[in-house]
């Protein structure tokens, strides 16, 4: 599900803001299992939060512009 980075610019940025909410949650759930011991990818953890970091990157850089 790791998105790249030319598909993201395509994204408006309300649509943007609404897949930080979707991966928000994937990694709370995330963090949940794995403090009770369920989870099995491991390796998610860290895409999602990569893929928040580039979603806010990519944020970051459009708010700059239109300033």
């Amino acid at each position: 599900m790791a998105t790249k980075a030319a598909d993201l610019r395509q994204k408006s940025v309300d649509q943007l803001k609404e897949q930080v909410i979707a991966l928000k949650k994937e990694q709370f759930n995330l963090r949940f299992q794995r403090a009770s011991g369920q989870l099995e990818n491991t390796a998610r953890v860290r895409a999602v939060r990569r893929e928040i970091a580039t979603i806010k990157t990519l944020l970051g850089e459009r708010a700059k512009s239109a300033s």
